[in-house]
């Protein structure tokens, strides 16, 4: 049994839509819970008026009668309130009416950092917008969307996912990393940072080192860095495990209520599968590319030099990626987990995860 995930919609169309098969049938959904993860995805110090606009809500098209999945695909929409500014520049379908609001002139000023150029040369847009809205962290609501659903799954199996930041602009305390970003916004300019997910209650055996597609980290990561933005991830102490020798790089196990491990510099993974430690990854953003002071860029209708394309933007979006942090690794873990314990209802998959845990010499953390 695989969860899959399909997501469609650009940041000022009419709705951004998550398609989610794979979800046993049965399965307890709270429409309160999956507003609150979007709710918290808004959030945040140095985020833009945008989310004044926007206040996201989750509506469901499909697989959910009475709050349980039906066991068919699940579609969730998200509406994007902005979409009536932009109602002649997004249309879906030549518009009839004559050019108003906003998105209405085409765009030929790729900013660097973004999408814009390598879109426009892959697909042969003469207006990067074409590539720009689909590229942009806006659609991270149907990804969150579809994560909060996948923590609902994980929760019936004793997991708990949850993301946190751990650095912006190089600041870590909250006060330190709110002046950083002040400053920033005083120069019109943008920071990135460091986000940390953890999963506490992983049983051992997600994932698997039979195949490169099937390790556990290699598909964190590959979640991770599907997010926009994100340029590097870690999993456990990752790149510090670089500079010791193995006698200190790795966890000894011992005994204690089952095997267990003292230390956790793995992050929870050995070789592709989860060893029954919490799992702690962290991935790493950089500083957003639209920029109040734009960077030297090219005309791409005039091939002559000009500045780039300013448009409403965040000065720093780190504590909205850990939240969509964190329903892209809980929506890979629930997707590890279903392929581990199967099962069409709900109970069919509960109940193979209890017998496994049975079986498994495991000291729970």
């Amino acid at each position: 049994m695989t969860l899959a995930l399909v997501t469609a919609g650009e940041s000022h169309g009419p709705a951004l839509v998550a398609i989610v098969t794979g979800l046993p049938a049965g399965l307890l959904l709270d429409r309160a819970a999956i507003d609150e993860d979007l709710r918290r995805r808004q959030q945040g110090y140095g985020r833009s008026p945008r989310q004044q606009i926007e206040t996201d809500e989750v509506e469901v098209l499909a697989g959910l009668r009475h709050g349980r999945t039906l066991g068919s695909p699940l579609c969730l929409l998200v509406r994007n309130r902005d979409h009536a500014n932009w109602a002649h520049g997004m249309s879906p379908w030549p518009p009839e009416d004559e050019p108003a609001g906003k998105g209405t002139d085409p765009v030929t000023l790729p900013r660097p950092g973004h999408a814009d150029l390598a879109g426009a040369m892959k697909y042969g847009l003469a207006d990067v917008r074409d590539a720009l809205e689909r590229a942009s962290a806006r659609h991270t609501a149907a990804t969150v969307a579809a994560g909060a659903v996948a923590k609902a799954l994980l929760r019936d199996i004793g997991v708990e996912v949850a993301g946190s930041v751990v650095e912006i602009g190089g600041a870590s305390g909250e006060e330190d990393r709110r002046a950083a970003i002040d400053a920033a916004r005083k120069d019109r300019d943008t920071l990135g940072g460091v986000v940390e997910v953890r999963a506490l209650g992983v049983p051992p055996g997600l994932g698997s080192y039979a195949t490169r597609d099937e390790r556990l980290d290699g598909r964190l990561a590959a979640a991770l860095m599907g997010i926009q933005a994100v340029k590097g991830v870690e999993i456990g102490d990752g790149f510090s495990l670089a500079r010791l020798r193995g006698s200190g790089a790795h966890d000894e196990i011992v005994r204690g209520g089952g095997l267990r491990r003292e230390t956790n510099r793995a992050g929870g993974i050995e070789a592709g599968v989860s060893n029954g430690e919490e799992i702690v990854v962290r991935c790493a953003m950089k500083p957003l590319p639209t920029l109040m002071r734009p960077l030297r860029s090219v005309d791409l209708a005039t091939g002559e030099p000009a500045q780039a394309l300013v448009e409403r933007s965040d000065t720093a979006a780190v504590e909205a990626l850990a939240v969509v942090a964190e329903a892209a690794v809980a929506f890979e873990l629930a997707r590890a987990a279903r392929e581990k314990f199967g099962g069409d209802a709900l109970d069919d998959f509960v109940g193979a995860w209890r017998a496994y845990l049975e079986r498994v010499d495991w000291a729970r953390p």
